[in-house]
C-alpha cells in the first residue's frame, strides 16, 4: 500500500491532483495528513478537524472506465467501505445519509468527497476524500457531529484504522468488478438513513415538506414519496433532509 503521510497540506484531494499533474500516483495511492488547511466537504462546505486526532485522507482510483451516468456507484462503494469498517468496531446505529455521510444515530462521524476526472464520457480517475472523526471530543459549534471516541469511549490507532478502510475499499471495488452492481446498490439502500420513515425536507426555496425516502435512482437522485403519494426525484442541490 503506497501511503504518503503529511503533517499538513491544503487538502489531501488537492495534493493528489498535483501528483497526477506531475504524472505520478499509482492506483490506490493514499495521501493522509494530520491537518488540512483547506479541507472541504460536499457542496464546498468547510471540514473542521483537530490536528492529529482524526483520519483525513484521500485515495486515488485509476483506470475505472466507468460511464459518467454511473458515477453514483463510486459513492456506494466508498460509503459501504467506511460503513463496513465501522460496523466491525461495533459502532451503534450506523447508517448512510444520502449521498454519502456516515452517521451513528443522528450524529455525523464521516464525510466523503469524490472528485472525478473525465476522459470523454468515461470516469477513468477518481480522487476519494474521506474525513473520519476518530479521537476528537470537542466540535465547537458544529451540530450533530461526533467521533468514535465519544461514541465508544476509547482511543483508536489512526494507522490501523486507515489500513482497514483502504483494504475494505479494495475489497468492495473488486466486488463491483466481479459481481452485479445491484447487490451493492441493495446493500446501500438497506442502510440508508430515514428510509421508509416519515421525514421533513427543505427544498432550494427554503420551503418545508413531508415525505418518505424510498431509495436512490440509477443517476444518484434521492427518491421521495410526497404526501400526495407521488414519487419524485431530487439531486443534492434541490433538497435537504432535516433531522
Amino acid at each position: 500500500m503506497n501511503i504518503i503521510k503529511l503533517d499538513a497540506t491544503d487538502s489531501t484531494n488537492a495534493y493528489l491532483k498535483r501528483l497526477l499533474s506531475d504524472g505520478l500516483g499509482a492506483d490506490f495511492t493514499v495521501i493522509t495528513a494530520k491537518k488540512q488547511l483547506k479541507g472541504k466537504g460536499q457542496m464546498g462546505a468547510k471540514w473542521e478537524s483537530d490536528s492529529g486526532k482524526n483520519l483525513t485522507f484521500s485515495v486515488l482510483r485509476q483506470d475505472l472506465g466507468l460511464s459518467v451516468t454511473d458515477y453514483f456507484v463510486l459513492n456506494i462503494c466508498v460509503s459501504l467501505a467506511v460503513y463496513k469498517t465501522l460496523k466491525a468496531h461495533q459502532v451503534p446505529d450506523l447508517s448512510i445519509k444520502w449521498p454519502n455521510d456516515i452517521l451513528s444515530g443522528t450524529s455525523k462521524i464521516c464525510g466523503i468527497l469524490i472528485e472525478n476526472i473525465l476522459s470523454g464520457n468515461l470516469i477513468n480517475t477518481a480522487i476519494i476524500g474521506i474525513g473520519l472523526n476518530v479521537n476528537q471530543t470537542f466540535f465547537g459549534e458544529l451540530e450533530n457531529a461526533s467521533s468514535l471516541k465519544l461514541i465508544l469511549g476509547s482511543n483508536f490507532d489512526l494507522d490501523e484504522l486507515l489500513h482497514e478502510v483502504v483494504e475494505n475499499l479494495k475489497s468492495i471495488f473488486l466486488e463491483s468488478n466481479t459481481n452485479s452492481i445491484e447487490n451493492l446498490w441493495k446493500a446501500y439502500e438497506e442502510v440508508l438513513f430515514r428510509k421508509d420513515k416519515p421525514s421533513t425536507f427543505e427544498n432550494k426555496q427554503n420551503e418545508l415538506f413531508m415525505g418518505f425516502i424510498r431509495g436512490v435512482s440509477p443517476t444518484g437522485r434521492l427518491q421521495i414519496t410526497l404526501e400526495d403519494n407521488v414519487l419524485k426525484e431530487f439531486d443534492i442541490k434541490e433538497v435537504k433532509l432535516l433531522y
